[in-house]
Formats: C-alpha cells, structure tokens, sequence
C-alpha cells in the first residue's frame, strides 16, 4: 500500500514476547484500533512483532511496545491496561512520564493524567496537592506510593494517611475495640497499597514505629504536622469544617495530597462536601495543584470505564437523583 512502512519489533527480551502480545493477541489487537488513523497492522511472526501502516503509526506503535516492555520489566504482571498506559505514554512523546522509584519496584504512570499527577506530587512548592475523579484512575495508590518513596529517600521523616469513616455510620459505636480498631476495616485498602509498594514486613516495622500512621479524621484534631507526607483520602466523604481542619494541619516541610471523588458522596442529604467546597474556593492558590482524572485515566477492568460514562451519561439527564449518583 502506498505512503506505508513495515518494520519489526524485536524485544530485548525475547520470553516477554507473549505477554507484549496478550491473551490471544489482544494487546496488538488494542494496538491497531488505537492507531486505527494510521492504518496500522501488527502480527506476532517467530520471535518478533510485524508493524505496518503509515510512518507516524509504526513509530507510536514501536513506541508503544517498547515502553510496555520496560513496564514488564519492573512488574511482570503487568496486564492489559497497564498496555493502554503504553499506548498513551507513545502518544504523548513530548510529555515527561517520570516514575515513582526507591520502592519494590519503579511506580510509573500509565497515563498523561497519571503523569501530570506525579509530577505535582514530587515538584517543589506544591505543597497541597488535590486528585480528583472516579474509582480506578490510580489517585490514591499514586499518592501513597509518592508518599512511601519520600519516606525512603528520608525526605520525610512520617507518611500519615487519614480518611473519614463515614461508610460505618452509627454502626461504629457497636464495633469491638477503641476507635482505631473499629476504623481499621475502612482503612484496609490502605494498607494494602503501602505493603504492595514497600513490602508486608517493613511496613509493619515502619507501624510499629510511628513512622507510617493510618488514622481516622478524629486523630488529627489540635495537631501540627510536620516534615511529614500527608494523605486525606476519600475527602469527599469529609464536612467543610473537617476538611478545614485537616488543611491547616499541615506544619513545616510538609505536604499534604487530597484525594476524592466528588461524585460518590456518602454524606447525609444536605450536608455539604467539604472537597466540593475545597476545590472551589482554592482553586488557583499558589502552592495548590489539581489534577483532575476521568473514566478514560481507570485502570481496573475495561468495562469500569464504561460502566462510569454511563452513570455519568445517566446523571446529566436528571434522571437518578439519589445521593452519590454523580451528583
């Protein structure tokens, strides 16, 4: 065909061959309809990957695979999605895809959002960072992960995360233990993600030292914190006044990250959210960076995404007035 380019695409590694391809060839198959533009077609041939389409198409598609290899590389269970990071990382060469490093293995972004997200919470003098959008866009786990990293490089002497415990309702005071028992299954996904990026074992050692903290809104009242990373996840379950206070919380060399979906609020009807409320009157304030993700930054199973647009899809009618429905 005129105006196209056929090269090959040899990995390094040539064992990595089967998962650059996919379960049944669907990481090529997503390559072709990504660069559909381009005319782009990709085999698998013997040990290498046939690429041909138009100049531009076979040069994103090249780099495509190749940053996936290097993301199979650091995680060899990297998966489909982490693909799609690929594939957004080849399409934006001009972006500065930095990563997450000192940890069990590199963090990197597998998106431009994702990106633009470390970059604010590894730049000086942003010292209040807020991620907002829905589930699976990486906000939290990224915010940890730079958190942990910190710690690592002893650029921060304490990691605390915080998050309101709203799910439990009245229900926490019939739950065994003091509070920050009854709290802990609201803060397990937290922990989850500490011991995934710095290990089960120095992450309890770092507990029992009080250098990493998980607690409730309640244990950060009348404190000051500092040269510590600080996390308020799911802000958007937080009251105005909460989120007030844990804002000026934040003491010397420190920094603070502010995670939430303001469009799954758990808070009673005609309580306002206090990261709706945060993000409006703090927009533009030096220090402050927002990064806003989208259905298209999740990177949990494909149909996520969807199953998101619809519900947004369905909230833009007026529809579904029930709290949390995207309102």
């Amino acid at each position: 065909m005129k105006g196209t380019v056929t090269r090959l695409y040899t990995p390094d590694n040539p064992a990595l061959l089967p998962a650059i391809c996919g379960p049944q060839h669907r990481n090529l198959m997503k390559l072709e309809m990504a660069l559909i533009d381009g005319k782009l077609k990709a085999d698998s041939q013997g040990g290498s990957i046939r690429l041909t389409g138009t100049q531009a198409a076979v040069a994103d598609a090249e780099a495509a695979l190749a940053a996936f290899e290097r993301m199979l590389k650091s995680d060899p269970a990297a998966g489909e999605d982490a693909f799609e990071g690929a594939i957004d990382q080849a399409r934006a060469p001009a972006e500065s895809y930095g990563s997450l490093t000192g940890l069990r293995v590199p963090v990197m972004p597998q998106t431009r959002t994702q990106a633009q997200y470390i970059d604010y919470l590894t730049r000086e003098g942003r010292d209040l960072v807020f991620g907002v959008g829905p589930a699976g866009t990486g906000k939290t786990y990224l915010a940890v992960a730079a958190g942990a990293a910190e710690l690592r490089k002893k650029t921060k002497e304490r990691l605390i995360i915080t998050r309101p415990a709203v799910e439990a309702g009245e229900n926490l005071g019939f739950l065994p233990g003091d509070l920050e028992e009854k709290v802990e299954p609201y803060l397990r996904p937290i922990w989850d993600a500490l011991n995934e990026v710095l290990g089960a074992d120095h992450v309890e050692r770092m507990r029992e030292k009080k250098i990493i903290e998980v607690a409730p809104l309640a244990f950060m009242r009348g404190r000051t914190l500092k040269n510590a990373f600080v996390i308020m996840d799911e802000a958007q379950n937080a009251t105005i006044g909460q989120t007030k206070m844990v804002l000026t919380r934040l003491g010397r060399d420190s920094r603070m990250v502010v995670t939430g979906d303001p469009g799954q609020v758990d808070l009673p009807p005609k309580t306002p959210s206090g990261l709706a409320h945060a993000l409006r009157i703090l927009e533009g304030v030096e220090g402050t960076g927002i990064v806003h993700f989208t259905a298209s930054d999740v990177r949990r199973h494909a149909l996520v995404s969807r199953i998101i647009r619809a519900y947004d899809r369905d909230a833009g009618t007026g529809d579904d007035k029930t709290p949390g429905a995207g309102s």
